[in-house]
Parts: C-alpha cells; structure tokens; sequence
C-alpha cells in the first residue's frame, strides 16, 4: 500500500487534522515530520471538539499507531499535558511513538525565543514564541538535545553546559536577563525521562517495516507551504520544512516510498504572524470571513489574517510539492457572497506575473489580479456528493482546480468529521 504525504499548500491552518482524521480510519500509522507545539490541529468527531497541538491527528483513531517522528521538535511537559487531557477525555493514547532523534525544547530555548523576538520589535517575525526556532537552531549547531539524551544523564548534562555557556553569555550581556542555572535545566529534563519512556522508539525502524509489510503510512505536516524554511515567504516562516521533501528527512523513510501528496487547500486564504499577504483583506468582507470561518489559531489564540483565494500560490504549492490531489476545505464559509473574488495573477511594477516571484521585494509588492466567480446563497452542509452542490459552488471548486494544477478529490462542507464530500478516493 502506498505512503501517502497530507500537508498545508498555502500558510497553514488549512484544515489539515480534519482531513488526516478522515484518513485515520483506514491507515496503520499517522506520522508528524517536523515543526513542534507551534502548529495546531482542530478536530471534530460528532459533538467533541479536539484541539491538537504536538499530537498526530491519527491519535483519535482507535486501529492508528501516531507516530512523532525525528524531524519534529518536543516541548515535554506540552506533550504529557495534551495527552493527560485526551485520556481524561477517555482517548487511549498507550499506541503513540517517539523518535529518540526528535529534539528536546528545553526551557532556555523557550526564553531565548520570547526574549528575541521582543528585542527585534518592529522587525519582529511574528513566532509563537514556544522555542521552536532556538530548538532547530540548536540541531543545526550541533548543541541539541535529544529525546534519547534523557537517558544518560551524564551526557545530558555535558550537552546542557555546552549550550548555556553560550546562551548565558547572550542572555546575561546582550539582554540584560538572568543566566540560566545547568542543574535546574538537568533536573526538569530528567524529571521527563520515566513519563516518556514507553513511548520512546526507534521510529525510522518501526515506518520502514511497517512499509515493507503493505501497512498504510499517512505524513502529516504542520504549518504550510508558504512557511516552508526554504520554499516560504523567508524571512517569514517557521524553521523547519513542512513541504513534500520534509517527510522524507524527518521521518526517514526514502521518496522512492511515498506515492501521492495531498495538499490542504482552504476555498479562500490566511495566514498568522507578519509576513507578505497579496490577498489579504482589511474590510467588512475580511472580517465576515474571520467570523464565520472561526479564524483563529488553535495553538496562539491569535486572530488569522484572511483574504480570497490565491490562485498563484496554489500552484506553486503543486510544484513545490509534486501534488497528485487537493483536498479543499471550508467551502461552506463562502456561502451567502453575490460575488467571490479570485486571485489568478499579480501585477508587480506594472507587469502581471502569473508564477510566484521568487523575488522577496517583488513579493511584498505584488497587488492580486482579480477574477469575479458568481456566489451561491444555499446551505451546502448537508452534501453528500459533489453533485449536490449548487450550479455556482460546483463551478467554483472547478475552476480552483483548474487554476491549481492538480484534480481536487475531496471538499470540505462543514467543521464535522462527516461533512466532507469525497470525489476521488485517496487511497
């Protein structure tokens, strides 16, 4: 059976747990590959609402193993409290597993992120402020630490006073804070080590063979596209890579094994934190978009810049990603609009563009070029087919597709678990 890759093809928030959710049911393992407590998932199944912020969505899945894999980064004590709740909640977490690669964010990395991000003032990049871009800097320097460093604690403890020597330094001279003591930070670590253990494994095993035994693995990135580290609106986006390829690296299983990637498309557009937005609107029809569309973060709490679909950026996305399929969601917010704009090209200086500019100062002054679609005024949650959809929403979903590049195979009609239309099946 195939590997299969779901991730954001704009700037995250797309929808993506309800889709992995969807998909729960008839996959073996469902696999986060990067980012950290910093991507939220929200997740409906009948009257229960779930909010997810490290978690693989699969973990409501009763026949699914969720898997944490090393590419993601883990915030302890985030982690045993989200899932303290869901088994409060009466949610069997017992099959969850974690790389021993996966890094650790550590307190002082939580600190370095807040403290940054408030020197840089208005330069700032709009982070959770969770430690999630100290944590991947760590990695790159070699300073980290990892899951598995929580069971040496001779080790650990070496690895701690190489990072501070450096951070306290920083903190102490730079901004002016408190130096943060190596045994308090040991301490803490290692009072996480009993309550992490039977989770703790060696995942890039576990996924290969489970592969090699036809078992169905469904990747499930965090944030999106355009938040990719390399592929995103850099300096504005999160420090790892949420695109196709990340799946591979933070998981460690070869591309040769996955066979279709699945991009989460919202039927119109938004995004959270600072950072270019062609689309994004500053009026009465931005603000109905928010309200209806419940446009706000489910880990920061934050309100969602929103605007009308971008043409451009879906197709970058397929690109970027070698899409095989969208799955769009949230269509039913437009509802009740007489007209709905999309965008499918830029002017820039004068000139229309119809690809991304991989130009950062031709980006943050691209104007979206609009075309008009007619809107549709029905109730469309209760659609079963794509055939029950009206004449307008039917020819809406058709020209998204053919403007995106890749066939989309399933429509989001409602927040529930079974308001979805599925018009190719995904597996």
């Amino acid at each position: 059976m195939p590997a299969l890759v779901l991730l954001g093809a704009q700037w995250g928030d797309e929808g993506k747990g309800k889709a992995t959710d969807l998909l729960g049911g008839s996959v073996d393992y469902v696999v986060r590959y990067q980012g950290g407590n910093n991507a939220g998932h929200t997740v409906v199944v009948g009257d229960q609402k779930y909010a997810l912020h490290l978690l693989p969505s699969g973990i409501l899945s009763p026949g699914c193993t969720p898997v944490i894999g090393n590419g993601v980064v883990v915030d302890p004590s985030v982690l045993l409290s989200e899932l303290s709740g869901l088994n409060e909640r009466g949610v069997d977490t017992s099959k969850l597993l974690i790389s021993g690669n996966a890094h650790i964010i550590t307190p002082y990395n939580v600190t370095v992120d807040k403290v940054t991000e408030r020197f840089l003032g208005k330069r700032k990049i709009g982070t959770t402020g969770r430690g999630i871009g100290p944590t991947y800097a760590d990695k790159i320097n070699r300073v980290g630490i990892r899951v598995q460093d929580l069971y040496d604690e001779s080790i650990l403890t070496q690895k701690v006073e190489a990072a501070l020597d450096v951070k306290n330094q920083m903190l102490t001279k730079l901004y002016n804070r408190r130096a943060i003591a190596v045994e308090q930070v040991v301490e803490e670590l290692l009072g996480y080590a009993d309550k992490l253990a039977p989770y703790v494994a060696d995942t890039v095993l576990v996924l290969n063979e489970a592969l090699e035994q036809d078992k169905v693995v469904l990747f499930e990135g965090g944030q999106g596209t355009l938040l990719d580290i390399d592929h995103g609106t850099y300096p504005f986006v999160t420090s790892s890579n949420p695109t196709a390829g990340g799946a591979c690296t933070g998981a460690g299983v070869g591309p040769t094994k996955i066979s279709r990637v699945i991009g989460i498309l919202k039927a119109y557009t938004t995004r959270v934190g600072a950072g270019p937005f062609p689309t994004e609107l500053f009026d009465e029809d931005g603000e109905a978009l928010r309200r209806i569309g419940g446009e706000r973060g489910v880990t920061t709490g934050r309100d969602r810049r929103c605007g009308w679909f971008d043409a451009v950026i879906a197709r970058y996305a397929t690109r970027v990603n070698g899409l095989t399929d969208f799955f769009l969601t949230k269509l039913d917010v437009l509802t009740g609009w007489e007209q709905i704009p999309v965008c499918v090209a830029y002017e820039i200086d004068g000139r229309r563009v119809e690809e991304l500019p991989y130009s950062q100062t031709d980006f943050h002054h691209a104007k979206p070029v609009y075309e008009m679609l007619p809107g549709w005024n029905e109730d469309i949650s209760k659609a079963k087919s794509f055939s029950d959809l009206p004449k307008n929403a039917q020819a809406y979903v058709k020209t998204l597709e053919e403007m995106s590049g890749a066939p989309i195979s399933a429509i989001g009609v409602g927040p529930g678990r079974t308001e979805t239309i599925e018009i190719n099946s995904f597996l």
